[in-house]
């Protein structure tokens, strides 16, 4: 069988024409037999797809026609099935959402640093605070080894989580990652601008790092917006599955949980059915 390909990538620019371009973006996903979804704003796109070699190669090829979408970074991963149920290209306010209108990573965004530099960072040990951007469902599935998870429900409640920080964290540097790098784009700007001086983001997130280290300093599994549910240190998918009640990740243990029954309920659900 031959393996299904994932890509996932997103890029801060202005767009004009939002309507034409989705008829188009639309138009040839279905006829390439893609899946998954892209977002489009007037600041930018945000797209998970996945498809044959050749269709995922013709998609990029489309927007490299584009100026403004060309040159995008690119994550691939692989499987054997097609993770996504059907194809969807929205029209969106935004391409990751966090509901301030001042903060445009098109105009300013804190600075990035690389896979590289961030393990090296790890391996001596720097005086550095990471922290995981990311919501608490998938904090639980897996993080980096040290990392300050503000365990929020959602990325909207960032900016309200980054207020409760202790004020002698302003002076340290912080590097933080989401799974591929978006929210961090939006992220490090409310820190900058909540007064924190050394606000880092890692380039290409979790996703580039696994592909790049593995799970060197990494603990656990990481979670994915798509039928995989997470993906492991080699980017392969893992044991963790997903609640069809109430959408919580569950581990190979939590699946073990007499409170765990297939298609209704799960420990993080059990009581409230109950």
């Amino acid at each position: 069988m031959n393996r299904v390909v994932n890509i996932a990538g997103y890029k801060f620019v202005e767009l004009h024409g939002l309507d034409s371009l989705r008829k188009k973006i639309l138009s040839h996903c279905q006829k390439n037999e893609l899946k998954g979804s892209v977002l489009l704003s007037k600041n930018g796109i945000n797209f998970f797809l996945a498809g044959s070699q050749e269709s995922i190669d013709t998609f990029l090829a489309l927007l490299n026609e584009d100026p403004r979408l060309s040159e995008i970074p690119i994550k691939f991963s692989y499987t054997e099935y097609q993770p996504f149920r059907r194809m969807l290209v929205k029209k969106k306010k935004e391409i990751i959402s966090l509901g301030m209108d001042e903060i445009q990573p098109l105009k300013f965004t804190g600075p990035h640093i690389t896979t590289k530099e961030f393990k090296d960072m790890l391996d001596h040990g720097s005086d550095v605070v990471i922290l995981d951007t990311r919501n608490m469902y998938e904090t639980r599935v897996g993080k980096f080894k040290g990392a300050l998870d503000l365990r929020i429900p959602t990325f909207r409640h960032f900016p309200e989580a980054v207020k409760k920080l202790p004020d002698d964290l302003k002076s340290k540097t912080i590097v933080m990652y989401c799974t591929g790098g978006i929210r961090c784009e939006k992220a490090s700007v409310v820190m900058l601008n909540s007064g924190f001086r050394d606000v880092r983001q890692l380039e290409g997130g979790i996703l580039a790092y696994l592909d790049d280290f593995g799970d060197s300093h990494w603990e656990g599994d990481c979670f994915v917006f798509d039928q995989r549910v997470a993906l492991d240190a080699n980017l392969e998918e893992s044991n963790i599955q997903m609640c069809f009640s109430c959408r919580e990740p569950l581990s190979v243990k939590e699946q073990m949980s007499d409170k765990y029954v297939l298609g209704e309920t799960c420990p993080y659900c059990f009581e409230e059915s109950s």
